[in-house]
């Protein structure tokens, strides 16, 4: 609190590095900053946000593996995608605001290019037309140094394909050179496809929080027979279209089946969208 406080215009250094000490001091303290920072990073005040979003940078740089693997996890990049989307707090948040979480996701995806979730997150991000541009980063940006061992692409996770571009781009013949360039397009093709696929789990997990949100305050309504002839359409109309969300999430626990985390969040998702559509039957259709 001491280090977010809106109150203050200037940093307050002692209490950056003294919440920075207790992060590294703790075994949960990356999980617990990052929650909390979440928090702060997402308030209404923006002199709160901007510290907040300081007190991030400060952690990125001094705390270590433990803090960046928490970091680049979706829990976490979903709380600053947020901040971005018109759907959840863009609406709200400040350009100040939403220019420096951009800012901080680009420069994650430049210097931990081993973390593919924030490679993933930030081009969803572009697809979508919330980021148009990549920012430039200031050149007294303090990032911390570059993984010495990268693995950005399935070139650095898949040794046979790396080994087999380095031999081919070393050859030179040109038919090599060709080959070359067929593997790089096939490879980018297929992280495309992943990152498409991060994109459709991300909006799909999102509409479904959305549509159980808005049924719950509906049958809410219902329930006191408070609920106007276009409301119980519109109810109606979230049933149905929650129905047709259901094998939509089925399909994305398929692909998702070798990444626990993402299966986690689709099996909650499903979780909420069987409890929504179990009330809807049991208070409107038994009627």
């Amino acid at each position: 609190d001491e280090a977010t406080d809106p109150s203050i215009s200037e940093e307050n250094w002692e209490c950056i590095q003294r919440f920075c000490d207790q992060v590294n001091a703790d075994t949960e303290g990356p999980l617990f900053a990052l929650r909390l920072l979440a928090h702060k990073i997402q308030s209404p005040q923006e002199g709160e946000a901007l510290h907040a979003l300081t007190v991030l940078e400060t952690c990125v740089n001094n705390c270590g593996d433990r803090f960046h693997s928490e970091m680049a996890k979706f829990r976490f990049l979903n709380e600053l995608i947020k901040v971005l989307s018109p759907k959840y707090y863009g609406i709200w948040s400040s350009e100040k605001v939403k220019s420096r979480v951009t800012e901080l996701i680009f420069s994650w995806t430049v210097w931990f290019p081993q973390e593919v979730k924030i490679q993933d997150a930030y081009q969803m991000l572009k697809k979508q037309g919330i980021v148009k541009e990549d920012p430039k980063l200031p050149e007294d940006k303090i990032l911390p140094p570059p993984s010495p061992r990268p693995q950005n692409s399935i070139f650095d996770t898949d040794e046979e394909k790396s080994k087999l571009l380095a031999r081919l781009l070393k050859s030179s013949h040109p038919e090599d050179l060709r080959a070359a360039n067929r593997l790089i397009q096939s490879v980018v093709k297929e992280e495309q496809e992943k990152s498409a696929q991060v994109s459709r789990r991300v909006n799909t997990i999102s509409e479904v929080s959305e549509n159980v949100r808005h049924m719950d305050e509906l049958l809410e309504n219902y329930r006191r027979h408070e609920l106007s002839p276009a409301d119980q359409e519109t109810l109606q109309a979230l049933f149905q279209r929650c129905e047709k969300l259901r094998p939509l999430l089925f399909r994305l626990a398929s692909e998702a089946v070798a990444d626990e985390e993402a299966l986690a969040e689709i099996l909650q998702a499903n979780d909420k969208l069987s409890r929504a559509l179990g009330q809807y039957r049991q208070v409107v259709a038994s009627q």
